[in-house]
């Protein structure tokens, strides 16, 4: 086991990164499932390409004060490139790409960004309709450059290709890493930024709070667009340095937990959501003895011989199912969930930790550019 970190004095989220480096390189830091099978880097291998993509994002002109902004799916490019901007003394702006096409672009041209990463065509187009063609491009997948037509950009292994060597690092503890825009309830936007030094101490309270170590396993299944995220999942993620998986996309992305057996989740309402309709398609209807069966296993009675068998014939085959048979962090991100699925959680033995969004949200004032599709009668 890795020996405690220490945080440098003027600690930054690419800092610990090279730390972790230095003090565990040959342990696991990332994985991805890639054509059915999971590639894995360790720390020190990651600590490298960060360093080189730092120094392909400084060809393309950004620094301090700029923004990189990431429209993509969960995929782990778009962690390193988040992570080489904040090398830079950049932030980052996150957005859903499954975000209706209206509201995106103007929350795209509200970013006003320097460099913009997507994954393909649909977000190519979204992104010309906000910004036009001037601001640099970069692709995830060579292959879908091709399909997306338009001005060309930057793919993701041609940044890697260069050999300048990783420029000093800029951050600092105070500037903003991640900043995130939303539309408010009236229409107007809104923006939360989150800066290095806030991020490492709600990442280290999160570490402490649930144990966290590096021989964590965690699925990130969601595309990292929120301050949930960033503070409960990539906060302790670097902090603690354990191993952060992502699903070769998000149509296998259960199978994939069933495949990795995650001991650490990182879900929304929707996610146990979904999981929870999943059982409930797996159960047998109402009023059917095998549900009565099913029910008296996940109620606890019969003393430890009842629940050692509910255990064996019931509950654990669900959480086999579920891809939660190791999970011993199950964090849900922002709102609750409807009491029924709750406690349908936790009679699985799921203890759901609610985590909400308590980041200060304030309102900011758009571009010209910045279509504002929500506007109600009342904030019009």
């Amino acid at each position: 086991m890795a020996k405690p970190l220490t945080l440098p004095s003027a600690a930054t989220l690419p800092a610990v990164l090279l730390e972790q480096a230095a003090r565990q390189g040959r342990r696991a830091a990332l994985r991805h499932k890639r054509l059915g099978v999971w590639r894995e880097r360790n720390w020190a291998e990651l600590a490298d390409e960060v360093g080189r993509l730092a120094a392909a994002l400084a060809g393309l002109g950004l620094g301090p004060g700029q923004r990189l902004l990431a429209l993509t799916p969960p995929r782990p490019q778009t962690a390193l490139l988040s992570l080489a901007a904040h090398w830079l003394g950049a932030e980052v702006a996150a957005l859903d790409p499954a975000l209706p096409a209206e509201a995106l672009s103007g929350l795209i041209a509200a970013a006003q960004p320097a460099v913009t990463l997507i994954d393909g065509p649909a977000q190519r187009a979204v992104t010309l309709a906000a910004l036009g063609e001037a601001a640099p491009v970069i692709y995830l997948d060579a292959r879908r450059e091709a399909q997306a037509g338009g001005p060309a950009g930057r793919a993701y292994a041609e940044l890697l290709a260069g050999q300048a060597a990783p420029p000093a690092l800029a951050a600092t503890p105070e500037q903003t890493a991640f900043r995130f825009f939303r539309w408010g309830e009236h229409g107007g936007l809104e923006t939360q930024a989150l800066s290095h030094a806030f991020l490492l101490q709600e990442g280290g309270e999160r570490v402490r709070a649930h144990g966290l170590s590096a021989d964590e396993r965690a699925l990130a299944a969601r595309a990292f667009a929120t301050a949930e995220q960033a503070r409960h999942l990539f906060a302790p993620w670097l902090l603690a340095g354990f191993s952060l998986n992502f699903p070769e996309n998000l149509a296998t992305r259960d199978q994939d937990r069933c495949e990795l057996g995650p001991t650490l989740v990182a879900g929304t309402r929707e996610t146990y959501g979904r999981l929870a309709d999943d059982v409930a398609r797996r159960l047998p209807p109402p009023g059917h003895w095998q549900r009565r069966l099913v029910d008296w296993a996940l109620s606890g009675q019969g003393g430890a011989p009842g629940r050692a068998l509910g255990y064996w014939l019931v509950r654990r085959p669900l959480l086999d199912v579920l891809g939660l048979i190791h999970t011993r962090h199950p964090l849900l991100l922002g709102p609750p969930l409807p009491a029924a699925q709750a406690e349908w959680f936790a009679r699985l033995g799921v203890r759901l930790h609610a985590l909400p969004d308590v980041a200060r949200w304030q309102e900011a004032s758009a571009p010209a550019t910045a279509a504002r599709p929500f506007v109600t009668s009342a904030g019009a």
